[in-house]
């Protein structure tokens, strides 16, 4: 019986990591849940894992939630950042899956990795702001990380077993998100409610906000040179608006090795769950007659400027991929909020960019501080007119040979 702590119980991955645990009753158990301010969902939860552990954001919300499972008695529930760093780094738990949205993930990550946990890692922030550090704490303390993104978890797959020195190219593959045939003028139009229609994946909505501007697939590049260890030269993004090669790898003998699957989230998250072995989900196979052609085409880097500026954030490294990171997610609530329009994303983020001065070889405070400063800034810059566009992106076009 493997328990889990499950950080982020009410999300989009957090919910499908709970139901194949609910599959797979016999193999897995609850011991901690957390979430932020979603209590009602939070409660039925509770009621039907009996976790040890319960996190909320606050206090009052902790009240709140304690009313509503009065019959759990022997549940502890916790609040704040003390609350999820505890349920990260819980005694009773065998795995800990980091599924918490933003760079608010990061620290809980960090805990339960010093507390030797086995991480099963949906939040691919944690690595985007300090992923030197956290991989090094990792090996530090023999901790395994394993992806839960369908894409590292596909390049994962297509590593396994093979001569880490025969790698030649990871091609990490994107839906390209619900605006992809949009022009750019089309753009100026988007609502957050058309935003946020994935024709392929059911995620929440920053990450599907991070979908439609191909922020997500910036971030993942800068996830992928870290948890795989390859530099960012050796890593292609393609789209792939079909949604069923999750990601390839390369060989030097001109092999290319693809993992296929139906696009549903259970099956990367009952691998991480159980490697190394494989569960019995019963999903639907890909209907390949059905399908009749896998497409595949170039990022347009112009009409999608976000995945040129974490690529230029992977390039300067420091803390650039910090502000990045914490620019966009200020950038994206802006946009959810009606505050701002699609294509501001992008600017705000280029705004916070060029205004950082990167701190070489930062520790975690030097980290944290920077995320700070780039929310505070780009709510600066999410009330400018139009912010100036004041940094020069060597990204615009691809360097590596045509290759992004």
């Amino acid at each position: 019986m493997k328990r889990l702590s499950i950080l982020g119980s009410t999300g989009s991955v957090g919910r499908n990591v709970l139901r194949v645990a609910d599959q797979f009753r016999e193999r897995f158990s609850v011991t901690a849940l957390t979430a932020g301010r979603n209590i009602e969902l939070l409660a039925e939860q509770v009621m039907h894992f009996t976790p040890e552990v319960v996190v909320v954001l606050d206090e009052d919300l902790a009240r709140q939630l304690k009313k509503m499972v009065t019959a759990e008695r022997h549940l502890e529930i916790l609040h704040g950042l003390d609350g999820y760093r505890a349920a990260a780094a819980l005694n009773s738990a065998d795995l800990v899956v980091s599924a918490m949205v933003g760079s608010a993930g990061l620290l809980p990550t960090i805990a339960a990795i010093e507390a030797g946990k086995t991480v099963a890692l949906a939040n691919k922030e944690s690595l985007v702001m300090a992923g030197e550090l956290v991989m090094d704490t990792a090996r530090k303390k023999g901790v395994s990380i394993i992806p839960v993104d369908s894409e590292h978890s596909a390049i994962f797959q297509c590593l396994a077993g093979h001569r880490r020195q025969d790698l030649k190219q990871i091609i990490l593959t994107a839906s390209g998100g619900p605006l992809l045939d949009k022009s750019a003028e089309e753009l100026d139009g988007i609502t957050p409610e058309m935003a946020l229609c994935h024709p392929t994946w059911k995620m929440g909505p920053k990450i599907t906000i991070d979908s439609a501007t191909l922020m997500n697939k910036g971030l993942e590049v800068i996830e992928a040179k870290w948890l795989f260890d390859v530099p960012l030269e050796l890593i292609r993004v393609m789209i792939h608006p079909e949604s069923v090669i999750h990601s390839m790898v390369v060989y030097q003998d001109g092999s290319v090795i693809a993992q296929l699957s139906s696009p549903d989230m259970r099956v990367p998250i009952a691998y991480a769950l159980s490697y190394p072995e494989r569960l019995p989900l019963e999903l639907p196979l890909p209907d390949f007659v059905d399908i009749g052609s896998l497409t595949f085409r170039e990022p347009d880097l112009e009409k999608f400027p976000c995945l040129a500026l974490a690529l230029e954030a992977c390039r300067i490294g420091m803390t650039m991929p910090a502000v990045l990171s914490a620019a966009n997610e200020a950038a994206v609530d802006a946009f959810l909020s009606h505050r701002i329009g699609l294509r501001r994303i992008g600017e705000v983020v280029e705004y916070v960019m060029a205004k950082h001065k990167p701190i070489p070889n930062p520790d975690l405070s030097d980290i944290l501080s920077a995320a700070d400063w780039a929310r505070l800034t780009a709510g600066e810059g999410t009330r400018l007119p139009s912010p100036p566009t004041v940094y020069s992106l060597c990204a615009s076009e691809p360097g590596n040979g045509g290759q992004v």
